[in-house]
């Protein structure tokens, strides 16, 4: 009988505050507690620190080339209605508002070992022959980029006079 009435006092205890509850529920409340605070601590700290490495991460301005030589049609969006160009930039993201109907805060193209090599693969001139290892790509002066298949990997660099934010 003394469970079965333990129980029924749960069940009724169970709309009281924690303060207002009978021995029963005192008993298992304190570690369902402690459990529920520390997963909300450790999902907090995760978040946090999340946070703290996006911000540190993406503090950086990309590199002009990597926005400017965007199309504007291939751009994917980075920010949310209203964002400023600080805030963009600060995402480590593009910001250009000259453009009506796409995206004014995107994601800047792939990073290069030089601002020359960065531009869109559909502007890339063929600079080699198929199968052009690294080397002899930069022996003739020119880009090497293989991640992409089906376009040339040796390309001959752009000018960086022409990009701006």
């Amino acid at each position: 009988m003394g469970r079965l009435s333990c129980l029924l006092s749960k069940q009724r205890e169970a709309y009281k505050s924690p303060w207002q509850r009978g021995p029963c529920t005192l008993q298992a409340a304190p570690v369902q507690l402690s459990m529920d605070a520390g997963s909300r601590s450790a999902r907090l700290l995760a978040i946090l620190l999340l946070l703290g490495l996006c911000a540190l991460t993406g503090a950086q301005k990309p590199a002009a080339c990597r926005c400017s030589r965007q199309d504007p049609k291939n751009r994917v969006n980075c920010g949310f209605p209203g964002i400023t160009s600080d805030q963009c930039f600060t995402s480590g993201c593009c910001f250009d508002s000259q453009v009506p109907g796409v995206p004014w805060c995107f994601k800047p193209l792939p990073a290069q070992e030089s601002e020359e090599c960065v531009m869109e693969v559909s502007a890339r001139k063929n600079c080699g022959y198929p199968g052009i290892s690294p080397e002899d790509c930069a022996a003739r002066n020119c880009c090497f980029s293989d991640t992409i298949p089906e376009v040339p990997w040796c390309f001959f660099p752009m000018s960086v006079e022409d990009c701006h934010y």
